[in-house]
């Protein structure tokens, strides 16, 4: 009887024990579930214990010597070659080399605090030039933290952007003011006011109704309207109106046809009208000739 209680009691403990063991390995397995990601948990959703989710994540993360070493020399590659983009933010370039930093140091990598902060400095974009030539001056950068660098980096931002925002006011003043102006212009200004001062542009085809319209352009008073386009001024030469030195200054112009570079006498615009009237006129004078000796024949007969 006694034998018999004491293998019950065995058994029991053994039970208990055994109850407990697979107690810890599903709260191991629940541990390791948990903290992994869910794009890493069909991984090891199969895993029947805490041990072989482990296998699993160790042989595929942490691997042999060979793989760590080819993993840690292409983040060290990547660190190395690192730099701050140039419209992006100082934290948004931080976390992202944070994140570096931190798988090279789960490859087993170290990183002194004084090479980070040297990578911090020469990996800035060129706004950050100024800072960083003052604290490369004025700190010790084997002593300096690099959180002190960080703070020192984040306050200089912070004054970017107030500039940023004080530009950004100014434009938009400037802005609302020259709306307000162009609207009472606007308004000022009537149709017939800009039809009183309209005048048609100088063109090449325009050169003979000059003088027409230079008396109709003469106000009741005697007056002239002074005609602006845009901003040029009208040139005494050649009466159009342009910036700087006119191009016809100290040329002849013709009488005749309104052009710069000749005499009315040098003209050939009339020339060939008048060999033109001179030819009808023989031709005309011939014609006359014939009929006259065929009327003196018919008399004579």
């Amino acid at each position: 009887m006694q034998t018999k209680k004491v293998e019950d009691s065995s058994e029991e403990e053994a039970d208990a024990e055994m109850i407990a063991v697979l107690m810890k390995d599903a709260k191991a397995l629940g541990i390791i579930q948990n903290a992994v990601s869910d794009q890493i948990f069909p991984r090891i959703a199969n895993a029947d214990s805490a041990k072989m989710a482990w296998l699993l994540l160790y042989s595929e993360y942490h691997g042999g010597d060979q793989v760590r070493s080819v993993k840690l020399q292409n983040l060290r590659r990547e660190f190395e070659y690192m730099r701050m983009r140039e419209n992006e933010p100082l934290s948004a370039y931080l976390t992202r080399l944070n994140d570096l930093i931190n798988q090279m140091k789960t490859f087993g990598e170290v990183l002194s605090n004084e090479r980070l902060v040297q990578k911090v400095l020469i990996s800035l974009n060129k706004m950050y030039d100024p800072i960083c030539f003052v604290i490369e001056n004025t700190k010790s950068l084997e002593t300096i933290e690099l959180q002190e660098v960080i703070a020192i980096l984040k306050s200089q931002e912070q004054r970017f952007e107030m500039h940023n925002v004080d530009l950004a006011e100014k434009a938009f003043a400037s802005f609302s003011v020259n709306e307000k102006q162009q609207n009472k212009n606007c308004a000022s200004s009537g149709p017939a006011k800009s039809q009183k001062h309209w005048q048609s542009k100088n063109k090449p085809w325009d050169s003979g109704s000059k003088p027409q319209q230079a008396g109709a352009a003469q106000s009741s008073n005697g007056s002239k309207f002074v005609h602006q386009e845009g901003a040029k001024p009208q040139c005494n030469v050649c009466s159009k109106f342009h910036f700087g030195e006119c191009r016809f200054k100290g040329q002849p112009k013709c009488y005749k046809c309104e052009r710069f570079g000749h005499l009315a006498r040098e003209c050939t615009t009339n020339k060939g009208v008048q060999k033109a009237n001179n030819a009808s006129q023989v031709e005309v004078g011939g014609n006359l000739f014939y009929a006259n000796c065929a009327i003196s024949k018919r008399e004579c007969k």
